[in-house]
C-alpha cells in the first residue's frame, strides 16, 4: 500500500482532461457489443472475438492501452457515465429482442453479485465458493415473500439481501476458524448442502422449484411491455435492465467508496498479513465478519431480482458449477478491481451464449480459464492498481 508521487500524478493529468479518447473507446466498445449480439454466424462471431483480442494485444504492445486505462482511472465518473450510456444504447437498439435484453439484465446482475464476492475475495482474502448459493437464497426469499406476503417488491429485494447475509452468518464460525483452502472447503460444502436441501424440501418446491412473481414497482408491472406512442414498444425485459442498472450503479459506488475509505484500508491490511494487522491493533474477526456480511448482502439482492426476472427458479439454477462461474469472473477481471468485473462478466456471459458450439463445454472452458489465469496472469485482465489512500473518499 503506497501513495503515488506528485511527479507520476502530474504526468497523467494531460491524458485525463481530454474526454475524447474515453468517448472514442466507449463508442467502439458499444459498436462491437451490438455487432457481436447481431451476428448469428458462428464463424463471424469467432472472427469478431479473434479480431478484438488481436486489437487489444496490439494496443497493449504499443502502450496505447496503458495510456487509455491510466486516463480513465482518474475519471471514474466519466467512465461510469459512458458505461451506463452504452447499456442504454444497447437496450434501445434491441428494444424488441427478449433474449438479448434478458442476457444484458443477467450480465448486470452477475456484476452486482461479483461485486459482493470482490469485497470478500479481492479486498479481505475470504474465499467464497458458495456465491451461487447466496444468489439462490435471495431468489427463494423473493419467491416465498411474493407468494405469501404483500410486502412491497423493493422491500423484498432488500429482504433477499438480508436473508443471504443472515444465512451467511451460519458459516461465519467455521470460516473464521479456518484459513486459506480450509476456508474454501467450508464454502464448497455449504454450496453442495444448499442444493441438496432445496431438492429434498417440499415446502420450497423440491427439485421442481418455485414460481416467482414478477417485479411490481408502485403499480408498474415489470412483466408488461413498455409502449411509447403508437409504434414504439420495448420488451418487458427492458424494465429489468433499467432496474438492474440502477442497483448496479448504487452497488458500484458503494464498493468503490468502501475501497477508498479507512474500512477498505483495514480490509486490505487483513488480506495482506493478518498477523501484522493484528499487531497494529486491528480486530481481524470484525473485519472478516463485515466483509462476509456485506458481500452476501449484495449477492442476495442480485439474487432476489434475478428470481423475479426469471419467473421460475429451481435447485438446478444454483449449483456449485454456477458458483465456479462467479469465481472465474472475479479471477478473470482482476482481484480487487471492480472495473475488471464488468469486462470479465461480459466475456463469461455473452461469449458462451453466442458460440453455441462451446455451450456444452462451457464449464470446461471456465475451469481452463481459471487455470490459465492462475498460471500466466494471476493479477487478472485488469490488475488492481496500487492503493492511493486519501481520507474523505477522494483520489487525485
Amino acid at each position: 500500500m503506497s501513495e503515488r508521487g506528485p511527479a507520476n500524478t502530474a504526468a497523467t493529468v494531460p491524458h485525463t482532461r481530454n474526454p475524447l479518447p474515453a468517448l472514442a473507446v466507449a463508442a467502439l466498445a458499444t459498436a462491437f457489443l451490438i455487432t457481436l449480439l447481431l451476428v448469428e454466424s458462428q464463424v463471424g462471431i469467432a472472427a469478431l472475438i479473434a479480431g478484438a483480442a488481436i486489437a487489444t494485444i496490439a494496443a497493449a504492445r504499443q502502450g496505447l492501452l496503458t495510456r487509455i486505462t491510466a486516463g480513465l482511472a482518474t475519471r471514474e465518473d466519466l467512465l461510469g457515465a459512458l458505461c451506463v450510456a452504452g447499456v442504454l444504447v444497447v437496450t434501445v437498439f434491441f428494444h424488441e429482442d427478449h433474449f438479448v435484453l434478458l442476457m444484458v439484465a443477467t450480465l448486470i446482475l452477475f456484476v452486482v453479485a461479483t461485486l459482493g464476492l470482490n469485497i470478500q475475495f479481492g479486498y479481505t482474502g475470504l474465499i467464497n465458493f458458495a456465491g451461487s448459493s447466496f444468489l439462490g437464497v435471495g431468489s427463494y426469499t423473493a419467491a416465498v415473500l411474493t407468494m405469501h406476503t404483500a410486502l412491497p417488491h423493493l422491500l423484498v429485494l432488500l429482504m433477499g439481501g438480508v436473508m443471504a447475509a443472515a444465512i451467511g452468518s451460519l458459516l461465519l464460525l467455521p470460516v473464521l476458524r479456518t484459513r486459506g483452502h480450509y476456508s474454501a472447503v467450508v464454502t464448497i460444502a455449504f454450496a453442495l448442502l444448499f442444493k441438496t436441501f432445496l431438492e429434498v424440501n417440499d415446502i420450497l418446491g423440491g427439485p421442481q422449484g418455485l414460481a416467482v412473481a414478477g417485479m411490481d414497482l408502485f403499480g408498474w408491472s415489470f412483466n408488461d411491455n413498455i409502449v411509447i406512442g403508437d409504434d414504439f414498444e420495448l420488451s418487458f425485459y427492458a424494465n429489468y435492465v433499467l432496474l438492474s442498472l440502477a442497483i448496479l450503479v448504487v452497488a458500484f459506488i458503494f464498493v468503490r467508496r468502501l475501497d477508498r475509505s479507512w474500512i477498505g484500508l483495514n480490509l486490505d491490511a487483513v488480506r495482506l498479513d493478518e498477523t501484522a494487522a493484528a499487531c497494529f491493533g486491528l480486530n481481524i474477526l470484525r473485519w472478516k465478519i463485515t466483509a462476509f456480511t456485506l458481500g452476501n448482502f449484495l449477492i442476495g439482492v442480485a439474487g432476489a431480482l434475478y428470481g423475479m426476472m426469471l419467473g421460475f427458479i429451481a435447485p438446478a439454477n444454483f449449483t456449485f458449477g454456477d458458483s465456479l462461474i462467479l469465481v472465474s469472473i472475479v479471477l478473470l477481471g482482476g482481484l480487487g478491481n471492480a472495473w475488471g468485473l464488468v469486462v470479465a462478466t461480459a466475456i463469461v456471459v455473452i461469449i458462451p451464449e453466442k458460440l453455441q458450439a462451446i455451450q456444452e463445454y462451457r464449464f470446461l472452458l471456465y475451469a481452463s480459464m481459471v487455470i490459465l489465469i492462475l498460471l500466466f496472469r494471476p493479477q487478472g485482465l485488469i490488475p488492481r492498481p496500487l492503493r492511493t489512500y486519501f481520507p474523505g473518499f477522494r483520489t487525485r
